[in-house]
């Protein structure tokens, strides 16, 4: 794991400016190398690199890394977990060099030499970030893995196009756009993150998963007003799919599994080569644990195919209602790993709130960054990688959503819409502590009914149909009403459309518009910045491309059933853990937002969403958030969510300023 960035300028450009440029920037990527620097010029292009070293630690991995032959240089961040079995392929083919070393990055140079780079990254399991540049036809090619475990901005400086693994390294160029993109900002309000292709920056996107992006020679002279998806170009700019998510589920639909038995064996072997290959390292390795379903499900595997037993590493709250730390234990004890708890107080995980602005680069506001950040940061002071279950829920149909969406929906769909806007009214009116109660008493499935209640009340009032439901299920402000000067709703990854296998079938729906979404976007973006803030590796199995390939052969009955998901991995686990040491409500990775912005952190809150720190700001309006704030305040409503993602955004003006 490392950070990357780099520089294509027109070749007139001063040299030694490049390098200096290209210099300052990789050096704000060290925490995501400690281990060492690269800097490579020449004519109009610099790469930088900052070292997190994994695999070959000696100087035969350093980067960034010329071909044999000298054609190609490579600013690689990421890790190709097959590069042994694509050693094996060239070999086989006539074609692998005389290896100067044992790293990953070697070998795909000397893939891309030979197979070219779509083939190449077709080829390889693993997850990535790729800078190349082609010596010999001036061609800069940046390529990002298939669904977005690694980071990759790209965007124009002036008259440079400029790319890296994170902003604050873009930023550093003295020509950056530092303007807040306000499709971007409308975006960021529906759904608490930025959404691929954009940026918070104008001018500056995020490399879609799956694609490469190609520049001819030198960048065009004229920024992107708007992004540039696969299939479009720009001058000599352009993007490619080498991937495809929709291709890969409608695959999957046409070979779907006729047993239970068979569907069971695959997923199983499938999830025992990918942890046994994520598990090759060169620096002490471990595993995150929860005591969920996903965790207990890679850490189960890594100990069945380990000799000693698996480090893991889980973190535990004071407040009962947020703590996992007791089911983490328990399944640790079972399978016998080498368990780490480490318990914090809640104004220790305060205490990550001002950092970040810095860890996150641009507005984020999924709060579980900051559990997350704490227990990459209890796993760093005794292992530089660790596996985690993240995915699970997306591939498997994990998230209450899932089902409870269209079952809601299936008995909704026949009212007319003036009727399911009064009957949004009436859900309302109901306390949230009454919910709450109701939901005890129904068995208590459901984690914050009340709240869960009165978000489907207010979404009831412009939905009309499942699509709309999912939408508004995973959206908090209405954007763009919200953002001063802007008219209008930007498009986004889920407009585009799904598989046209997917027609019927709307849980599966929601799930791949997760999965090109949330999944990057949210939950990888919010583990990769929490991890390397500290340089720390993260892997996820779920993620390689044959689980991916057979979860798409799943149907929805052997991921959802009887009103609880992943019904596959369940059947895998508790051939590992006993049924009883997992079988609990879904409580996700929390704390207690919405009780500290009433409390200790009232004081902080107050000052961000003040009218008159909003007014001077001039980006959203302030009559909505003072209204939440007095309501939340009050306690007549829980409107954590929303809160949290302006009070992120206002952070981060204050940070960048």
């Amino acid at each position: 794991m490392c950070g990357m960035t780099g520089i294509l300028e027109p070749r007139d450009q001063s040299a030694d400016d490049l390098r200096r440029h290209v210099q300052t920037m990789t050096a704000a990527l060290v925490h995501r190398g400690p281990d060492a620097e690269g800097i490579w010029a020449d004519d109009g292009i610099a790469l930088g690199h900052r070292r997190l070293s994994i695999l070959d630690l000696s100087p035969a991995g350093a980067q960034p890394m010329q071909s044999v032959g000298g054609r190609y240089v490579i600013a690689f961040n990421g890790e190709i977990y097959n590069h042994l079995d694509l050693r094996r392929d060239l070999a086989a083919e006539g074609a692998a060099p005389d290896w100067r070393g044992r790293s990953d990055t070697e070998t795909l140079l000397a893939g891309i030499a030979h197979w070219g780079l779509d083939e190449t990254l077709r080829r390889s399991a693993g997850m990535f970030a790729i800078a190349l540049w082609d010596r010999r036809d001036r061609r800069l090619s940046l390529a990002r893995d298939r669904i977005g475990e690694k980071p990759l901005y790209w965007g124009w400086a002036g008259q440079a196009l400029v790319f890296g693994s994170e902003l604050k390294a873009l930023r550093q160029h003295p020509d950056f756009p530092h303007d807040v993109c306000r499709q971007a900002l409308a975006q960021y309000l529906r759904f608490a993150y930025v959404p691929a292709p954009r940026s918070i920056h104008p001018g500056v996107y995020k490399l879609e998963p799956g694609c490469i992006l190609t520049v001819d020679d030198a960048p065009p002279p004229a920024a992107l007003n708007d992004p540039l998806r696969p299939g479009e170009s720009h001058g000599s700019l352009s993007i490619r799919r080498y991937w495809s998510l929709n291709k890969t589920i409608e695959s999957g639909a046409r070979s779907q599994f006729a047993t239970e038995a068979e569907a069971l064996a695959t997923v199983d072997e499938a999830l025992r080569r990918a942890v046994s290959r994520q598990m090759i390292a060169d620096v002490p390795l471990g595993a995150f644990l929860s005591g969920g379903i996903d965790s207990s499900l890679i850490v189960a595997l890594m100990q069945a195919q380990s000799s000693r037993p698996v480090r893991t590493f889980t973190v535990g709250f004071e407040n009962p209602a947020f703590n996992e730390a007791p089911f983490a234990a328990a399944v640790a004890r079972h399978l016998g790993t080498d368990h780490t708890e480490l318990t914090v107080t809640e104004t220790e995980a305060r205490e990550v709130i001002p950092l970040l602005p810095e860890m996150y680069d641009e507005p984020f506001a999924d709060s579980s960054q900051i559990p997350t950040h704490l227990v990459c940061r209890a796993a760093r002071s005794n292992v530089t990688v660790a596996l985690s279950g993240d995915a699970g829920d997306e591939l498997f149909g994990g998230y209450n959503r899932y089902f409870w969406g269209p079952r809601i929906w299936k008995r909704l769909d026949w009212i007319p819409h003036p009727l399911r806007h009064g009957l949004g009214r009436a859900i309302a009116a109901v306390p949230v502590a009454a919910w709450d109660r109701i939901g005890t008493m129904t068995g208590g499935r459901v984690t914050r009914p009340g709240v869960k209640a009165h978000r489907l009340a207010a979404r009831l009032r412009d939905v009309r149909t499942m699509d709309d439901l999912y939408r508004s299920l995973v959206s908090e402000w209405p954007g763009e009403s919200m953002v001063i000067g802007l008219r209008g709703e930007p498009s986004s990854l889920l407009d585009d459309p799904l598989p046209a296998a997917l027609a019927d079938d709307a849980s599966a729906r929601m799930m791949a518009q997760d999965m090109r979404s949330y999944l990057p976007d949210d939950i990888l973006c919010k583990v990769d910045r929490a991890a390397m803030a500290v340089s720390l590796e993260t892997r996820v199995p779920f993620l390689d491309p044959d689980v991916l390939a057979v979860s798409a052969r799943l149907p929805s009955q052997m991921k959802i059933r009887d009103g609880q998901g992943k019904w596959a991995l369940r059947q895998i686990l508790y051939q590992h853990v006993p049924r009883e040491l997992i079988e609990r409500p879904k409580t996700g990775f929390g704390i207690p937002v919405g009780d500290w912005l009433r409390g200790p952190l009232r004081s902080w809150a107050e000052d961000l969403l003040s009218e008159e720190n909003l007014r001077r700001d001039g980006l959203i309006e302030p009559a909505p958030v003072r209204q939440a704030w007095a309501e939340h305040l009050s306690g007549r409503r829980d409107w954590t969510h929303r809160l949290w993602i302006v009070l992120m955004l206002m952070a981060w003006r204050a940070h960048v300023a």
